[in-house]
């Protein structure tokens, strides 16, 4: 098959990196993948694995973005594409008009995110052939606008072979040293873009009631804040240093390889407001890190009913698990385990490789 992802996203995240493992399997498959991505993007080093004629530069703003439409039609007769998969919402409606534009080709949309999308959608994108959600919780939502025999899930999906491979106590170490962190010292770790709706905050305000009885405690966050002045980054340095913690606080931009991070952290929390799927609480599962998260629809799926679910925007009861499992030795252990044979058996790489080349075939199949 040969298939066109298409992502406008400027910076890499959750939703970039399913692209870029998606594009990789279909190619290790023996598919011809394409990829057309901003000028401006700052994540295409990452597609470095396609031929570079395979990759493909095109501005689409907003979701009028007909020249665009017209631009990427034009590669799709010139390189006989096959399908064509949208991943970000202003993608879908110029990759439907392509389409059409195209004549020979199928389209597709996945929907990465909890928001509903607006209702001139389900106008605009008769033609789309299946929408795609990486949970049930955002099936739900398509299911809301579209057809539901229009609507598929098909969940993330990460190379659990790479986590068995990267965990070890020398990665663990080197990390601590190089940061300074006591090798003995309850770590504990979040990741995510720096925004509102990561509920970062939250975690900060978290820790200093953890500090109170775990007061060996260090706490490090990675994640880069993509707005033009870096405020929300500043106020959470602000506010742990206004509460007498900024020694106990680690900033870390970004992880191009986050395996000693988690290999590191004795516990991984996940304080976001909405998550639609939650690949960074996925990550720690399959390292064998125990997880205290949000009940989020992501993080409710990912993990099941468990207590290490706590109330969103609710710092007191997440502090109050956070030194549950920092105390509980036995218990942090065993839901870390619970969790990684929980990720080990719903979400491979081969899982979500697998039901999406079905859906691609099925869909070329309507077409014939």
């Amino acid at each position: 098959m040969r298939i066109l992802q298409i992502s406008s996203a400027r910076t890499y995240g959750g939703g970039e990196r399913h692209v870029i493992d998606l594009s990789r399997g279909l190619t290790e498959h023996g598919h011809e993948v394409f990829a057309a991505v901003r000028p401006t993007c700052s994540w295409r080093k990452r597609l470095e694995f396609l031929p570079e004629g395979h990759i493909f530069e095109v501005s689409i703003r907003n979701s009028f973005g007909v020249l665009s439409a017209m631009r990427i039609a034009d590669f799709v007769r010139e390189n006989g594409i096959e399908l064509i998969h949208a991943h970000v919402a202003r993608d879908y409606v110029p990759a439907s008009i392509a389409c059409m534009a195209a004549k020979n080709s199928r389209y597709l949309v996945t929907r990465h995110v909890m928001f509903p999308l607006k209702p001139f959608n389900k106008f605009a994108l008769r033609n789309c052939a299946c929408f795609i959600g990486v949970s049930d919780a955002v099936g739900v939502e398509l299911r809301r606008l579209f057809p539901a025999n229009k609507v598929r899930v098909i969940p993330n999906g990460i190379d659990l072979e790479r986590y068995k491979a990267e965990s070890s106590p020398r990665k663990r170490a080197a990390f601590r040293e190089f940061h300074s962190i006591p090798a003995d010292a309850p770590l504990i770790g979040t990741l995510g873009e720096l925004k509102e709706q990561k509920g970062q905050r939250d975690l900060v305000l978290a820790a200093h009631e953890v500090l109170k009885e775990v007061p060996e405690a260090y706490f490090v966050i990675v994640g880069q804040d993509h707005s033009l002045d870096g405020r929300f980054r500043r106020e959470l340095k602000r506010l742990a240093s206004v509460m007498g913690m900024e020694e106990r606080f680690l900033w870390l931009d970004w992880l191009e390889d986050t395996s000693e991070f988690f290999a590191a952290i004795d516990l991984f929390v996940s304080p976001s407001h909405s998550e639609s799927f939650g690949l960074a609480i996925l990550e720690a599962m399959a390292f064998g890190v125990a997880v205290v998260a949000t009940e989020t629809e992501g993080a409710k799926e990912l993990l099941g009913e468990t207590e290490q679910l706590v109330p969103v925007r609710d710092p007191i009861k997440m502090s109050r698990a956070i030194v549950r499992y920092l105390t509980g030795d036995l218990e942090r252990m065993e839901a870390a385990a619970a969790a990684k044979l929980r990720a080990e058996r719903k979400y491979s790489l081969d899982k979500m490789l697998d039901a999406t080349e079905a859906l691609y075939r099925e869909i070329l199949a309507d077409k014939a």
